[in-house]
């Protein structure tokens, strides 16, 4: 079992400082739009993952007027009290598990596996190739210790053979040669990671998404990547002088995408807003259980706002499964807290309601 005891928040988005203690499995947040219910559930994704699930640059993440911040939670994992420190300052960021800082932020994905499911989880569906990258990333980074390291490695060659592509001398071919090499490396790795995982993963994606629609719609992935066609050393060697024509790697995995279908139709274009927001509520799901039966203990469950995003009769079916015995401890935020009441009134000695308003000092 993992679970969260208690978590502080110093200069951390709209909070000054704030602690809070978390004694359910259940833990609604409740409160004004504002009040801080979604940066508390970014708080605890970003001492799972030492990074925010919405804000790519730290300053973002920073309370107005200050020049850092400093989150410190207590999570229990399998009985045992751990403890966890991210401290930013001026830029410079350290992670610490149980007093010991880490030399490589990669060593700690995985070890307190999370799920969030917030709003702009759209983009999975409906925005570009990096989108979806960023999501099978993830989830693979939690179920595969190399994968990051194999993934953080490719995009540094990556990054260096791109600077090279564009200087204004001469692109030598001895030392794209070397850069190539290091791209297979990591990126067939990677490349093999993604296929097998896709291959077993639709048939619980589609599991969940008939239990959400209440009825049975064909979903399907088509995992796209040049590999597929070609070994990624050929697929270099042969690009190499549009490489260097258009100043960047064309080819890699870095370029790989997937093709979410409904009935055989890409679901970006033809799925309706009530399909979509069950498909991509079964694809977390499904990376749920998947990081589930992997780590053999349940993940932490993060959804923000999901009574605004699905109707009453998949709110209901979704209640009803988180409460469940497959399910660990589960942060839920709304904005009516008597919602989040009845919704759990099978169960009320479950659930631990947290007023956003009433619990400020």
């Amino acid at each position: 079992m993992l679970s969260v005891s208690k978590i502080a928040l110093t200069q951390f988005k709209n909070y000054s400082h704030r602690v809070f203690h978390f004694s359910r499995r259940i833990v609604g947040i409740t409160g004004h739009n504002g009040s801080g219910k979604t940066n508390l559930l970014d708080a605890i994704y970003y001492l799972c993952f030492t990074k925010s699930y919405f804000s790519t640059a730290e300053n973002q993440n920073v309370q107005y007027t200050t020049n850092g911040f400093r989150l410190e939670a207590h999570f229990v994992r399998h009985s045992r009290d751990e403890k966890i420190v991210c401290t930013v300052k001026e830029g410079k960021k350290e992670i610490a598990l149980n007093e010991e800082s880490y030399e490589k932020f990669s060593r700690h994905i995985g070890q307190f596996p999370a799920v969030m499911i917030a709003p702009d989880d759209a983009e999975i569906i409906l925005g570009g190739s990096e989108d979806r990258r960023r999501w099978l990333d993830s989830l693979l980074s939690q179920l595969q210790p190399g994968y990051l390291d194999h993934l953080i490695a490719y995009h540094k060659v990556l990054q260096q053979r791109n600077s090279l592509l564009k200087s204004l001398a001469p692109s030598p071919d001895a030392l794209l040669d070397v850069f190539d090499e290091q791209l297979v490396q990591h990126g067939v790795p990677i490349f093999e990671a993604r296929k097998f995982f896709l291959q077993t993963f639709i048939g619980q994606v589609q599991q969940k998404y008939d239990y959400l629609a209440g009825r049975h719609e064909v979903v399907a992935f088509r995992y796209q990547s040049q590999l597929l066609e070609r070994d990624l050393f050929e697929l270099l060697a042969i690009n190499r002088l549009r490489d260097k024509q258009m100043q960047r790697t064309t080819q890699g995995i870095h370029r790989d995408d997937l093709l979410f279908l409904l009935d055989e139709h890409p679901m970006k274009t033809s799925a309706s807003q009530g399909q979509r927001k069950s498909f991509l509520f079964a694809l977390k799901l499904a990376q749920y259980e998947a990081i589930r039966e992997h780590k053999q203990f349940p993940p932490i469950l993060l959804l923000d706002d999901v009574f605004e995003k699905l109707d009453q009769e998949r709110v209901s079916r979704l209640i009803q499964l988180v409460q469940g015995p497959g399910y660990g401890q589960v942060f839920i935020t709304d904005t009516h807290g008597e919602r989040l009441l009845q919704a759990f009134s099978g169960n009320p000695e479950m659930i631990q309601l947290i007023n956003m308003q009433e619990s400020l000092p």
